[in-house]
């Protein structure tokens, strides 16, 4: 028994020995040892011979299902004069109801907005077990490399996470962590007094953006692990946290925002303005309370590498220790980072146009598509506006822009 104590022990210390010296040490003097670069190329040409398997597999095996694709109805780009074949303007006609009747059925079938909200669905297997709904096809060798990834995944990695999450390395406790800047991008980093905006994944965006400089948080104040979190994070740094009732309060928030700015010595603000997590395909509505404040706007682009890990959080679904847990046990976090050139207001600009010019440049920057929808509708209803702008525009259609400015 004293000799197993003896071994437990030996093998502790050696564990200690290799992550003090080999990952914390180096990582607090900016240094690397290329052992992650290196983990991350071994882990591409797995997974390239796991695409490539599953793909013969399904050539010898042609009822393995093969995946579904993004999006199942092809849907027309044009007006919607084109869409109901009638380019120029005129008289109600009963076909038109037709029109709506396709616009409906597409929704219902193709959902462009709760998809939003449910993890991204990958082009090839990850060797995960949590993304293999439409990878069926599974061989021998296939089996084993899964079976050694498991075993490195919660046996070797997940262990190494806990222990840098002890010693408090916290841009290397969510997983081995590659973060990708362009170096010209530094140049733009946000600077103090100005208000940094860019979409929103997870809550291990902040943890992204803090390594490579500080921020003050704005947000709202939530409970469990994360209420923790925040009550921690507000003891070193002048946070801005609001209650749920506070944050209906436009004005009280504005203020309180463009206080902050006012200030020119304090840190710049970072802001999630779509105000959710969405599944790094698409970024949706900002809110333009965030555009209302004044000053500069550092518009920052992220995109995380779904061939890893899925960096989504669906707060609907996982509560934030069993995120970190799904998170910690994946193969990686690889992140790549763009800090476009600052922006501010234009002439004869509204604060909703503004919102709008810089979610497209961070859109068009991470390769995201720009989606007009609101991120509220994960947990509400669709506003009426929208309803009321499908009616304005086929009021255009029928009346003409002259008809109805004349009334």
């Amino acid at each position: 028994m004293e000799d197993l104590w003896c071994v437990a022990l030996g093998v502790f210390q050696l564990w200690l020995f290799v992550v003090v010296f080999f990952i914390t040490l180096p990582a607090m003097f900016g240094l690397s040892l290329g052992v992650t670069g290196l983990y991350i190329q071994i882990l591409v040409k797995i997974l390239e011979w796991a695409t490539l398997r599953i793909q013969r597999g399904r050539q010898e095996q042609p009822s393995v299902p093969v995946p579904l694709p993004n999006g199942i109805i092809e849907r027309a780009g044009g007006s919607m004069a084109e869409e109901m074949g009638r380019p120029g303007c005129g008289r109600f006609a009963p076909s038109d109801a037709l029109y709506f009747c396709k616009k409906g059925l597409e929704s219902i079938a193709d959902d462009q907005v709760t998809q939003r909200f449910s993890s991204e669905e990958l082009a090839s297997w990850n060797l995960l077990t949590r993304t293999n709904q439409n990878f069926c096809y599974i061989s021998l060798r296939l089996t084993v490399i899964w079976v050694l990834g498991v075993l490195v995944r919660y046996c070797v990695l997940f262990p190494l996470r806990i222990t840098l999450a002890a010693i408090g390395l916290s841009w290397l406790v969510i997983g081995t962590t590659v973060v990708g800047l362009l170096p010209e991008s530094r140049e733009n980093k946000p600077q103090k007094g100005g208000i940094c905006v860019a979409n929103h994944t997870t809550p291990i965006d902040v943890v992204i953006l803090a390594n490579d400089g500080c921020y003050a948080m704005v947000g709202q104040i939530h409970g469990g692990l994360m209420g923790v979190l925040q009550r921690s994070m507000v003891r070193s740094c002048p946070h801005v946290w609001f209650e749920r009732s506070e944050m209906k309060d436009r004005h009280a928030v504005t203020s309180r925002l463009r206080a902050h700015v006012a200030a020119e010595t304090k840190l710049p603000i970072l802001i999630f303005p779509e105000g959710t997590c969405i599944n790094n395909t698409s970024v949706m509505m900002f809110k333009k309370g965030s555009f209302e404040i004044g000053g500069t706007i550092y518009p920052v682009a992220i995109k995380y590498d779904p061939r890893f890990g899925d960096a989504f959080w669906n707060s609907g679904k996982y509560h934030m220790v069993s995120y970190l847990l799904r998170t910690m046990t994946s193969w990686a976090i690889v992140v790549n980072v763009w800090y476009l050139p600052p922006m501010t207001l234009q002439d004869g600009e509204d604060a909703a146009q503004f919102a709008n010019r810089v979610k497209s440049a961070i859109a068009r920057r991470g390769g995201l598509l720009d989606l007009a929808w609101d991120g509220g509708l994960k947990r509400g209803k669709v506003k009426d506006s929208f309803k009321e702008q499908q009616q304005k525009m086929y009021s255009s259609f029928i009346l003409g822009q002259n008809g109805i400015n004349n009334q």
